[in-house]
């Protein structure tokens, strides 16, 4: 079974996942690899993976697409990320309008969560003044740490821990939808079906 997954997905579903099989159907050997998104799709459709797990994003194939099965696994909301002693740092959950004047942290242009982050501070009456930029998680929230701004980073995301910085759930729920993709018929293969079980079981706590 070869499986493929962004980065974000590998730690928390794909490793997971792969453990489980191996600890289940002992004969079965797996192979993840870490690839974009565009990737996974190439790659299924020349053969050369049988599950990827993807976010949904406007560059991808629709999901009416004949060649693929894509299928809805989770969605994973988006927290603010802010300096472990922010004046918002003590509440439940905020509003993304009081970070409005804040300095923030974002994706390059090129990731579809830059997308994701716009469109919830603009529903939020604002568009973030941008001073810094990273494409990796971990380290969007190192540059937190240093008080450098604030951010709007996926739940899934695992962070270096102890990092003096304070994850918040966000007023109207932003967040990005998560899929499988197997070629068209591929899900009813039992290898397949079989992954296709143990993602569904491990997404909850993907994004508690």
């Amino acid at each position: 079974l070869r499986v493929g997954g962004f980065p974000v997905a590998i730690p928390v579903l794909l490793a997971p996942m792969t453990v489980r099989l191996r600890e289940r159907h002992r004969r079965l050997a797996v192979s993840v690899q870490e690839l974009g998104v565009p990737e996974c799709f190439d790659l299924l459709f020349e053969g050369e993976v049988d599950l990827a797990v993807v976010e949904a994003t406007p560059h991808n194939p629709p999901m009416s697409d004949p060649r693929y099965d894509q299928r809805p696994l989770l969605d994973d909301p988006f927290d603010l990320v802010v300096p472990a002693d922010h004046p918002l740092a003590g509440r439940d959950r905020v509003d993304l309008a009081d970070a409005a004047h804040e300095d923030w942290i974002a994706p390059f242009p090129d990731s579809p969560c830059l997308t994701h982050v716009m469109s919830a501070c603009g529903g939020a009456g604002f568009t973030p003044s941008v001073v810094h930029q990273a494409r990796e998680w971990d380290v969007t929230a190192h540059l937190v740490a240093h008080r450098l701004g604030v951010a709007l980073i996926p739940r899934m995301a695992r962070l270096t821990p102890q990092l003096p910085i304070t994850r918040l759930r966000c007023e109207g729920n932003p967040h990005r939808k998560l899929l499988t993709c197997t070629r068209t018929g591929a899900h009813e293969r039992p290898a397949i079906a079989a992954a296709l079980r143990e993602l569904r079981e491990l997404a909850p706590a993907a994004v508690t």
